[in-house]
């Protein structure tokens, strides 16, 4: 890898293309034949992967990991932590199309972008489509192969084609016990209690933190 000027404190590949007008954070690593366009913003501690395409405007956090061939378009917002599946494509175009009724092809002022919004921590599955218009809650977890057209609640995990809730998930990324009240990790041992239409954190055991 090499370092660009425009970019100190950042790792990217010599075969990457990253604009100069784009903002990388230090110890961020862009690998082979990613794109990163214009105002695109990545924190610091980043990955990105091989083939990765990041559309202009996007805004990405710290501590991100985007794997390889993924599509973040404009309009997407990923906060800390996110992870981003192989393969998955965040789109930004309810209504897509090629060209105006008239016959004319569509430009930059015929359409609208619009937005997602995946909050901290939470991930992304393999192949996972997620449709303009979403919020993806903290923590949650979207399945493999998942398209979500709706909001997801935090800690929820979300599985199939649309995506429906089909239980929960700890920040840790196991599925929750919810046989038992609290919600308890099998792993962890962290707790949950109701919160709106998710779960959220209640209490650590001593010596885990939260």
């Amino acid at each position: 890898m090499t370092k660009l000027t425009n970019h100190p404190g950042a790792r990217i590949d010599e075969s990457a293309d990253v604009s100069p007008e784009a903002t990388v954070g230090a110890g961020t690593s862009v690998w082979h034949l990613a794109r990163v366009r214009e105002r695109a913003s990545i924190g610091s501690g980043c990955i990105v992967g091989t083939g990765v395409y990041v559309d202009c405007d996007v805004v990405i956090g710290s501590n991100v990991k985007i794997q390889n061939q993924a599509l973040i378009y404009r309009g997407v917002t990923l906060e800390d932590g996110v992870f981003i599946g192989p393969q998955a494509c965040l789109t930004n175009d309810r209504i897509p199309r090629a060209i105006n009724p008239d016959g004319s092809l569509k430009n930059e002022d015929d359409w609208q972008v619009g937005p997602i919004l995946v909050r901290q921590g939470a991930s992304i599955g393999a192949g996972a489509v997620l449709l303009p218009g979403v919020t993806v809650g903290r923590y949650a977890m979207v399945a493999a192969g998942a398209v979500v057209s709706r909001d997801v609640p935090e800690h929820a995990l979300v599985v199939g084609v649309p995506a429906k809730v089909r239980g929960h998930v700890c920040v840790c990324g196991v599925r929750l016990d919810e046989t038992v009240d609290p919600a308890r990790c099998p792993k962890c041992g962290r707790l949950y209690e109701s919160a709106g239409n998710g779960l959220a954190l209640m209490r650590s055991p001593l010596g885990v933190s939260a």
